[in-house]
């Protein structure tokens, strides 16, 4: 397997500059060029109604909840440590990481049903990629979802498709952002391109893809993602 050196990164903005300084860190390069926009929905409310916790699985869910309500003093309950560091640097007094993905966060909330004596509130994205409250229907946990964001997909510019022949790998943080991908490569074949996915559902998309390969983190989370590119870096 040859090493990634050039990597593309997809995800959308703020989050894909803070990954191209990881990937620098290592000392890989990062080409960011999201594949995806961030959008807040516009007239969303959420309602804190009875709540006894929020939850969110990403940190987009954070910053348009934060803009949208001043409570920081219901229990948190976030999908993974990026997740959770989003919802400290807007002073929430309780976060907890499950450091992992929904059913992981399904399984902490479900495993402290006894203290939740009230509705679970989700701030979520207006397609999520996966149902929250389905997995947590079996416990008899109430969950208010919200779509309060949405991704938008947008194409890459052309300085970044003029580049694609010097790229060797594209970093891929969702489903959404993978389907874009496969998009833009039946206009722009790249064979030589291994993608590096979050998860196997992330990477599901790509299936069919014309890719010299395709690899997923051991966990659904980007230091999982990123050690796994610095072991190949390091071969």
């Amino acid at each position: 397997m040859t090493p990634p050196h050039t990597l593309w990164v997809t995800r959308a903005q703020p989050g894909a500059d803070a990954t191209a300084e990881r990937l620098r860190q290592v000392r890989l390069t990062p080409v960011v060029a999201p594949l995806l926009v961030v959008q807040p929905i516009a007239g969303a409310a959420v309602d804190l109604t009875d709540a006894a916790a929020i939850v969110f699985t990403s940190a987009n869910g954070v910053a348009a909840f934060a803009a949208l309500s001043p409570e920081r003093a219901l229990r948190v309950f976030a999908v993974g440590d990026a997740t959770a560091g989003a919802a400290r640097r807007e002073r929430f007094k309780s976060v907890l990481s499950t450091q992992g993905d929904v059913q992981a966060l399904a399984s902490a909330l479900t495993a402290r049903r006894r203290e939740l004596g009230g509705v679970i509130v989700y701030p979520s994205a207006a397609e999520p990629a996966q149902d929250l409250g389905a997995a947590l229907a079996p416990a008899g946990l109430a969950v208010r979802q919200t779509a309060v964001y949405e991704t938008v997909a947008t194409p890459p510019p052309a300085s970044l498709l003029a580049r694609l022949p010097e790229i060797d790998g594209v970093l891929l943080h969702s489903a959404k952002a993978a389907e874009a991908l496969a998009e833009v490569l039946t206009l722009h074949p790249t064979p030589h391109l291994t993608a590096y996915c979050l998860s196997r559902q992330v990477a599901a998309p790509l299936r069919d893809a014309d890719l010299t390969d395709v690899h997923a983190a051991f966990a659904p989370n980007e230091a999982s993602l990123l050690a796994l590119l610095e072991s190949l870096a390091a071969a």
